[in-house]
């Protein structure tokens, strides 16, 4: 679907192009980052699988931050390396320096949650794996803005200190965490909001949209910090509490108005890709081109494998080579790197449409390739594919007692692992948040029959 798109793209601005019409920017990175982006994110973040994903979050982080990084040296490194060769034949590659190579290789390290949700979805792939590349895909996000930032910056100013390097550090962990929590703040809001609107039942679905379309992305932006995180934590944090408060008939219009939101921006997004692929301008060089998508795939394959080798020393459900693949496979390049490769000054960077040139070509070799041969490669190594049953009230019942039963071994061992903790929260939860978020009797009633009203409202 996403090839389709893209595809159409082409067609709509070779169209353009005939007719003798100048193209339009369609692709702007204001209008993609604050217009296109927050609809998609804000459906993954707000139907998030909250269970698999905080119990593979360290394995995501991993991914999402370890892996990131090595991606971006590795890519921007050997590059440069690359560059430098034949100095006796003079090359415009030789123009390159080390610092926009790996402010290139941090560009296009970023695995795309459009590309992979687009991708994944189709698929059916079991959940584990889809919460793996998927959460990746979303996370990393954090990594690569501050790197594209930190390495703008030194681009221009030209050296580093050892000073540098830690302010990036501390930079990094502001605007993850700042993103989150901005994102936390604007959710806890809307779930407070939605506790007096009993009266007005209509205009329940508005205030959602408002509190989070908007607000949580624009006001990270403007301190810095990452939209995408804001977005996430913004419809994790407030769907529980909001689903509780409000009717069926607003839940099913948040529900399938998020659905087709999210869907006619991946659809533009793709079709913009397309059409700006089109317009260009381009700079093609074999060799830059060729050695980027190479390192790509290399840097990705070496990243996913040497990570997982220290990931299942402290997993107790390992990742086993098949599993390996397919997260490898799934890196999906796709807009954010090209929104972020089209951000850049062409002052500072006289390469720049080269820069592009070679990101359209990772994003359609990614998209094209990968993106159309995981699904027949799936069923050639026969990867367990998603269950559809639904959860019945017996499993949830024996899911809850498993849950005291570990925090309980837990607390005897006085070994304090993640179970003790999550207790630990879900007390503080049910004592304190519940109370201030939610209405009436539902803010009492037992976990059990909090899920058997979760069970009625899905048939």
């Amino acid at each position: 679907e996403s090839c389709l798109l893209i595809v159409v793209g082409l067609l709509v601005g070779g169209l353009i192009k005939l007719a003798g019409e100048q193209v339009p920017p369609v692709l702007d990175s204001r209008l993609f980052f604050l217009c296109l982006l927050p609809p998609i994110i804000l459906d993954a973040g707000y139907f998030l699988p909250i269970r698999p994903f905080m119990e593979n979050l360290g394995t995501i982080l991993m991914f999402a931050v370890v892996g990131t990084l090595w991606n971006a040296f590795f890519v921007g490194g050997l590059l440069y390396a690359v560059c430098q060769i034949q100095p006796g034949n003079p090359s415009i590659l030789h123009q390159l320096e080390l610092l926009p190579c790996l402010l290139f290789g941090s560009i296009i390290s970023a695995v795309d949650p459009v590309a992979v949700l687009a991708v994944f979805e189709e698929i059916h792939i079991n959940e584990l794996l889809h919460i793996l590349v998927f959460g990746e895909s979303l996370l990393n996000d954090a990594v690569t803005v501050v790197l594209y930032h930190l390495f703008e910056e030194y681009a221009g100013v030209g050296s580093v200190t050892v000073m540098d390097v830690f302010l990036g550090i501390i930079s990094f962990l502001v605007v993850a965490v700042g993103g989150v929590l901005v994102g936390a703040i604007y959710g806890t809001l809307a779930a407070f909001t939605s506790r007096f609107t009993s009266h007005t039942r209509v205009i329940e679905p508005l205030f959602v949209f408002v509190y989070t379309a908007t607000w949580p992305t624009l006001s990270a932006e403007m301190f810095h910090l990452s939209g995408i995180m804001s977005l996430i934590a913004c419809g994790a944090v407030m769907r529980p509490y909001v689903e509780a408060n409000i009717s069926h008939k607003s839940h099913t219009t948040i529900k399938y108005f998020l659905k087709m939101w999210s869907s006619v921006s991946e659809t533009l997004i793709f079709i913009f890709l397309g059409v700006a692929t089109v317009e260009g301008p381009h700079n093609w060089n074999w060799t830059f081109v060729t050695v980027t998508v190479i390192l790509c795939l290399v840097a990705r394959v070496i990243g996913v494998v040497g990570l997982t080798y220290v990931i299942n020393k402290f997993r107790i459900v390992k990742l086993t080579t098949k599993d390996q693949f397919i997260v490898a496979y799934g890196g999906l390049r796709g807009a954010i790197a090209f929104s972020l490769g089209f951000l850049l000054n062409k002052d500072h960077f006289p390469l720049r449409d080269m820069f592009l040139t070679a990101i359209i070509t990772v994003i359609f070799f990614t998209v094209f390739v990968q993106g159309m041969t995981i699904k027949p490669l799936v069923e050639l190594l026969a990867v367990k594919k998603k269950q559809e049953a639904k959860r019945s009230i017996n499993e949830e019942i024996h899911t809850q007692f498993l849950d005291h039963l570990l925090t309980g071994i837990e607390d005897i061992c006085g070994h304090y692992g993640h179970h003790h903790w999550k207790d630990k929260l879900n007390r503080f939860n049910k004592k304190y948040v519940k109370k201030c978020l939610i209405a009436g009797e539902r803010s009492k009633e037992p976990q059990l029959i909090a899920f058997y009203h979760k069970i009625e409202l899905k048939q």
